[in-house]
């Protein structure tokens, strides 16, 4: 690269102005991921960093490099709720103002932390780049100072201290695997760890459903895509940022996707098994790992980046994703409208090992003489799901999978 716009020098500055306010997060060895890839895998924990993510990291670098007149006018910035957490939280230790724009549908937890760190929330479209046009133009209107997300030499630096306490933490690392949105802490981690570490492979993953980075190599360029629906909400982002694309270009060894059923997979195994509460954007990492453990060269670090979720979303991505990992099965059955019918359906599954956690029984648009019966069931895996599937289908119970 000709002429960077952040350098290894100011990762290093960025660590010691942190010193005192972002967390050295842990690094937890993960037993179960370390089988999967057949060596060992470790958890950067920034789900327990101050305000639940990494981006207290780059949004206080930022904002405490402000001058008196900038801290005067204030500053505005638009997340869907980590960015908005740590520039609240950044600005309140700074001593200056901050507006934050949010989209319409932010989960609740991250508004009410936003707020509580003294920042002034709006909300704004229903998408993240909504929401940055509007901090835009409030920056515009007010002089209050636009805080980006992603693209600023500051908030990349602050995001690279991440990746200079990956290499402190374990010298022999082979790769380090995060979540990748607009792409600061990708381009952040990449740029510290590759100066110090150059044949370390670092790799982003983004959500199936909102992954702009593939078309932008592919074009050598950022390119606009119009993200669609995901849980991952923190990286649904349809535009990479100039400067972490440019590091991202060059230091990046790959990036890939992961679907919806395998993030909260990796959402669920994080909980059980790390005992670690991660959002769904923060979990791409070891989606990745269970999606496509040939691809990464032990040891490992795969970057938690948050765990800021909303109880409700936590209830729900549980649910999808023990049905993806077959424990959890919902079923339509239609029945015989007679006595003893739904007995009999109910004493088999409870022969075959099936926990009933609910059931509905609809009578409404059926046949004369004849009800369904949806069931949420509970089962032991994927396996045992088929052996339960292909029981009642034996004994002629027309079952369709919900």
């Amino acid at each position: 690269m000709s002429d960077p716009q952040v350098t290894y020098d100011d990762v290093v500055a960025a660590r010691e102005l942190l010193a005192d306010v972002a967390l050295r997060t842990p690094l937890l060895h993960s037993h179960v991921l370390s089988e999967i890839i057949g060596g060992p895998v470790h958890l950067k924990c920034e789900n327990l960093q101050r305000s639940g993510s990494f981006k207290i990291r780059g949004a206080y670098v930022r904002i405490a490099g402000l001058t008196g007149e900038e801290r005067r006018r204030g500053v505005v910035a638009a997340s869907a709720g980590n960015h908005a957490q740590g520039v609240a939280l950044a600005s309140g230790l700074v001593g200056t103002g901050a507006t934050v724009y949010m989209p319409r549908g932010a989960p609740l937890p991250k508004v009410a932390a936003t707020r509580s760190y003294g920042a002034e929330v709006l909300f704004a479209g229903d998408t993240v780049d909504v929401a940055l046009e509007r901090a835009r133009e409030h920056a515009n209107r007010t002089g209050a100072v636009f805080i980006h997300p992603f693209d600023h030499p500051d908030v990349v630096a602050g995001q690279g201290t991440i990746g200079l306490e990956i290499v402190d933490q374990l010298p022999e690392v082979g790769t380090i695997v995060m979540s990748l949105g607009g792409g600061g802490l990708a381009a952040g981690v990449a740029l510290a760890v590759k100066s110090l570490r150059p044949g370390v492979r670092i790799v982003g993953v983004q959500a199936e459903r909102a992954a702009a980075y593939p078309a932008s190599l592919a074009a050598g360029h950022p390119v606009q895509v119009r993200p669609a629906s995901t849980m991952a909400d923190g990286i649904a982002v349809g535009r990479p940022g100039e400067l972490p694309f440019e590091l991202i270009h060059y230091l990046v060894d790959s990036v890939v996707t992961v679907t919806e059923s395998q993030i909260s997979q990796a959402l669920v195994l994080c909980l059980e098994r790390a005992k670690q509460v991660v959002e769904p954007a923060g979990v791409a990492g070891v989606a990745a790992i269970l999606a496509h453990p040939q691809v990464f060269e032990p040891p490992v670090v795969a970057v938690l980046s948050g765990g800021n979720i909303d109880p409700l979303l936590l209830a729900k991505v549980l649910r999808h994703g023990l049905a993806a990992a077959g424990r959890y099965l919902t079923l339509r059955v239609p029945l015989s409208d007679r006595p003893g019918a739904l007995a009999a359906l109910l004493s088999r599954l409870a022969e075959l090992g099936a926990n009933v956690l609910d059931i509905v029984h609809e009578r409404l648009g059926m046949h004369v003489g004849e009800v369904e019966v949806q069931l949420q069931l509970e089962t032991k895996g994927p396996v045992h799901s088929e052996e339960v599937l292909g029981s009642l289908r034996v004994e002629g119970y027309k079952i369709t999978v919900t």
